[in-house]
């Protein structure tokens, strides 16, 4: 049990070995399952377990990565405060759980979804299963995408194409202030510094500085590409009543 948390790596993670792949399938079946069974999740009892359930699931692993940080005298301003942005939209989207809020929901459905959708795919992660690490970060990220799907499918929370512009405002101010953040402690949060050891999106996007650029011309293509089938579904909507007219 004990090596379960222990500092050191007894299993290396390998991206898209087994055990990636059985996680990111068991994303695949909890997507599928909120999917179907989002009517019954409307009322009031079931979705709120489900409501709370993914509070749970997202405050305990923040909290138990912290301690884990601690226990191990590896807590460091310089890389393990709250400034990943994968870590930022866990706390936006605890909030917006508890609060069920559009507004949160406005620049989480487009930066949580984003950034853990990315970090599912091509992890940042030392630790293989069934280390602490590597559970704590697979179910945090899960649940940080599980969080927007709720609030999309059994809340009925829609983007809009200003929250588009929205989210890329918010991402923008996070640049500035993490990049502040990065300069005082010679940290890399975000990414900002330098690009991860891993392989990623980033490693397409040209070298340092360049792929900041890179990165938000990507973001904003990727933002409006989340919002088409938003803008898509308003204007078959729209169009309905005038088909009707002409029968």
């Amino acid at each position: 049990m004990v090596r379960l948390f222990d500092i050191q790596a007894s299993a290396l993670f390998t991206a898209y070995s087994p055990t990636h792949l059985f996680v990111l399938a068991l994303f695949a079946c909890s997507i599928l399952c909120l999917y179907t069974f989002r009517n019954s999740l409307r009322e009031k009892r079931a979705g709120n377990i489900v409501r709370f359930s993914l509070v749970t699931v997202l405050v305990l692993s923040e909290l138990s990565l912290n301690v884990w940080y601690i226990w191990h005298g590896q807590y460091d301003v310089k890389d393990t405060l709250p400034l990943e942005l994968c870590t930022i939209s866990l706390y936006l989207s605890v909030a917006m759980l508890i609060w069920k809020s559009r507004r949160l929901f406005q620049i989480i459905y487009f930066v949580g979804i984003g950034g853990a959708l990315q970090a599912l795919l091509t992890p940042a992660l030392d630790y293989d299963y069934p280390h602490f690490r590597f559970i704590e970060f697979f179910a945090a990220h899960i649940a940080i995408i599980l969080a927007v799907l709720y609030m999309l499918w059994v809340e009925g929370h829609r983007p809009t194409l200003k929250s588009v512009f929205a989210a890329m405002g918010f991402l923008n101010l996070l640049l500035v202030a993490v990049g502040t953040v990065n300069a005082m402690t010679g940290g890399n949060y975000m990414f900002l510094a330098r690009k991860p050891e891993t392989a990623s999106l980033l490693d397409v996007l040209g070298p340092y500085p360049w792929y900041l650029v890179s990165l938000e011309v990507a973001a904003c293509l990727i933002f409006l590409l989340m919002y088409l089938p938003f803008a898509i579904s308003a204007r078959v909507r729209q169009a309905r009543p005038q088909e009707t007219g002409y029968d």
